[in-house]
């Protein structure tokens, strides 16, 4: 089968087939088709139905392009998997096209304009936010639960649909007895923390971080200290939550006020609790099952948009029964 696809112009190109053509010749690859571009048509050929799916990732990426979206090698190869598993570029568990999930921008600030989901399984992490009050975005490293989490808590700010947000994590290494550590709170508290702090500064301005800290706008603090609170008019991340013993996990979901939306994130292969100690994020997917306006939503390694070793990592061990 032979197909063509016009092409406006050198721009439109460029974004389309990569760096050096990373893009065209990983599809070649990974599909069994060749391509050829002359006179602003980009011609495939091969088998029937390599053809049609690479045509149609092809004209998704062209529509993401033409709508001011970017498309990167990861895309590509993303892209592929998704189209070879569903056998079409719909998935029936969740009507995405790839453009939808490319196209889908969360602004967060004028450093870096905006972040969006690179998976269908991002995608429906961020829709479940929009559309839940409580969230769990359950996964292994890499696959953007927290990150998209504080995209989504900041562009909530911006738009003044909360006013202040709110970010934790237990402080399991310490005991959760930050007091018997030198130095002040903050010096305290800045390690165990230090993830989300590197998030909220790829997406924030230094200096305007520093000012809603000041003003209690961002407030930053471990598990231990939402005791006791109701935290009204907020967005509420709590990282970490496979380190939560069942008593921290209903002692924080009860923590949650009016006007505000939680999200708590975690790898439930990861746990640093003491041995024997059961993962409050682990019970809490039982006790909360099936209740209206609260969200389990569970990231794999296909959703992960680290380094592409990080995939493979993470699969070599899944497949060994490794993971701890």
């Amino acid at each position: 089968m032979d197909k063509s696809i016009r092409i406006t112009n050198d721009s439109e190109a460029k974004s389309l087939f990569g760096r050096h053509d990373e893009n065209l010749k990983m599809l070649e690859d990974e599909m069994s088709v060749k391509t050829f571009f002359k006179d602003g048509a980009l011609s495939l050929s091969g088998p029937d139905e390599a053809v049609n799916s690479s045509t149609k990732i092809l004209e998704e990426f062209l529509i993401t392009i033409r709508q001011g979206g970017t498309i990167r090698k990861h895309d590509m190869a993303y892209a592929i998997k998704f189209v070879t598993k569903q056998g079409q570029a719909k998935a029936p568990s969740a009507p995405y096209e790839l453009h939808d999930i490319y196209l889908d921008r969360i602004e967060v600030s004028s450093k870096r304009q905006y972040v969006i989901p690179r998976s269908r399984g991002q995608k429906e992490y961020i829709d479940a936010i929009r559309r839940n009050d409580i969230v769990f975005a359950i996964g292994p490293a890499g696959t953007g639960k927290t990150y998209l989490a504080m995209a989504m808590a900041v562009n909530a700010l911006r738009k003044k649909i909360v006013s202040r947000i709110i970010l934790t994590r237990p402080a399991v290494e310490a005991g959760e007895t930050l007091g018997f550590l030198p130095g002040t709170l903050d010096e305290k508290v800045t390690p165990y923390l230090r993830p989300v702090y590197d998030a909220l500064y790829d997406m924030v301005e230094p200096e305007s971080v520093q000012d809603y800290v000041a003003r209690g706008i961002i407030e930053i603090a471990p598990l231990a200290y939402m005791r006791g609170r109701t935290l009204n008019d907020a967005f509420i991340i709590l990282d970490e939550g496979q380190n939560t013993t069942t008593e921290q996990m209903k002692m924080f979901l009860t923590r949650l006020g009016f006007d505000s939306k939680t999200v708590i994130t975690g790898d439930v292969t990861q746990s640093d609790l003491p041995r024997g100690k059961e993962s409050g994020l682990v019970q809490v997917q039982s006790i909360l099952k099936g209740i209206e306006g609260i969200r389990f939503m569970y990231l794999k390694s296909e959703d992960v948009v680290r380094h592409e070793l990080v995939q493979a990592i993470i699969r070599a061990y899944e497949s060994e029964g490794k993971v701890k």
